[in-house]
């Protein structure tokens, strides 16, 4: 026990002196960072079925909200929206906090209120119950991590659920055995945030070629430039990775099913995979087994987001693009604007995390992308390309184009759902 208290102290004092991520508040005037998870749109599509109607009472808790990336984000959606309810940031550290209230007072926001304090103590805070809750990056800093996601899972609505990030084993490589060098060199017992950043970068510096961190190129805070990040990445005093089966194993112990990861493109081998035999064995698996082979596959995934529910709910909580009601919004993107960069069905190529990929989209995807806004539904869509068509268009024709031009965006987390129901 006194080595966790001696932890946890440690854990509290790198975040007062050196907040993380780095921000600035006079940044907000120029540009919102938007992410996952918590994106709103996102939270409609994987905990609400795409039916929220966020004008009603909505609460949101961010656990650890660090320098305020994600209460941030969700608080300006949700004004945007026009949403009533309120985000509840939460952290330790009072200078991240500090920064995120400046960050908050630069985009005129009043709908989040601030409370420093750790998650575990959230029955004792008696914040209430929440909608939705958001701890993105922390659990993996936590001696327990069980014991910090029922403390979340005690504090959610019964119909409510959550998005989390922890870090990814595989994609992290090298960065455990440089943590182990520099406690090796004594970085622990150095006084001073500042003195501990310099002898890391002078092991950086002595990196060989060979060393796994130097050959990883996906992992790249102790490239960036600032302290807090190389801190994060390679001083901290708590710091474990998962793998997919034990995100999944965590989940289940707290009650909870995981309703999908993002980007999907990343967890879906049949992406990945050419081979015949090897695509319909992978077809024959379940699906949180097939995501623990694409991780095993790419070897790149630093880090996973992935939203949960309760297992009872697990089923109910993912929009579907199912019938002529369900309402197609596209993510920080512009439909007309994709239609007009498409000829005839054309494709799309991405890059996601090192993954190079290449989707081919049916002859109606530009059509189709033109009239998304995020208002209309599939039934509206179709009814205008098949009066616009000489022929017209039977529904199952237009569903098919819809539906591979869904598979496409959806798995670069591009193109969500909403049902009508629900409120932009």
């Amino acid at each position: 026990m006194a080595a966790t208290r001696d932890e946890d102290a440690r854990v509290r004092a790198q975040y007062e002196a050196l907040p993380y991520p780095a921000r600035d508040p006079a940044d907000e005037k120029r540009r919102l960072i938007t992410g996952s998870p918590s994106h709103l749109a996102e939270i409609n599509h994987y905990v609400f079925a795409g039916g929220r109607d966020f004008a009603r009472s909505f609460r949101a808790l961010v656990a650890g909200g660090g320098t305020g990336d994600g209460a941030i984000m969700l608080a300006q959606q949700l004004a945007w929206a026009g949403a009533g309810g309120e985000v509840v940031y939460l952290d330790v550290s009072r200078a991240a906090r500090a920064v995120a209230e400046a960050r908050a007072e630069a985009r005129g926001l009043s709908n989040i209120r601030f409370v420093t304090g750790s998650l575990l103590d959230l029955a004792a805070l008696d914040l209430g119950r929440f909608d939705y809750i958001d701890c993105c990056g922390v659990l993996h800093h936590l001696a327990d991590p069980g014991a910090g996601l029922a403390a979340l899972v005690g504090a959610l609505e019964p119909g409510g659920g959550l998005g989390l990030m922890l870090y990814g084993e595989y994609g992290r490589a090298g960065v455990y055995p440089a943590q182990a060098m520099l406690r090796l060199l004594g970085a622990p017992e150095i006084a001073g945030a500042g003195a501990r950043v310099g002898l890391a970068r002078r092991l950086l510096d002595a990196l060989p070629e060979t060393n796994w961190l130097k050959r990883n190129p996906f992992v790249g805070d102790h490239l960036a430039g600032d302290d807090a990040g190389l801190y994060d990445l390679l001083l901290h005093s708590r710091d474990r990775a998962f793998t997919v089966p034990e995100i999944a194993r965590l989940a289940a112990g707290a009650g909870l099913a995981i309703t999908g990861f993002v980007e999907p493109a990343l967890y879906d081998p049949l992406l990945h995979v050419a081979d015949e035999d090897l695509r319909a064995r992978l077809a024959a698996l379940p699906w949180i087994e097939r995501c623990a082979f694409a991780e095993l596959l790419l070897g790149s995934l630093k880090r996973h987001v992935f939203y949960a529910v309760s297992e009872e709910r697990a089923e109910a909580a993912l929009a579907r693009p199912d019938g002529p009601a369900a309402v197609p919004v596209l993510r920080d993107a512009d439909g007309p604007a994709m239609a007009r960069r498409l000829k005839g069905g054309g494709r799309i190529k991405a890059e996601v995390e090192g993954v190079k990929l290449t989707f081919e989209l049916p002859p109606l995807a530009a059509a189709i992308l033109a009239r998304i806004d995020g208002r209309r539904g599939l039934g509206a869509i179709h009814a205008e390309l098949a009066a616009a068509q000489p022929r017209g268009l039977d529904w199952l024709a237009f569903k098919g184009a819809f539906d591979r031009l869904y598979a496409a965006l959806n798995a670069l987390n591009v193109m969500l759902i909403r049902r009508p129901a629900a409120r932009r």
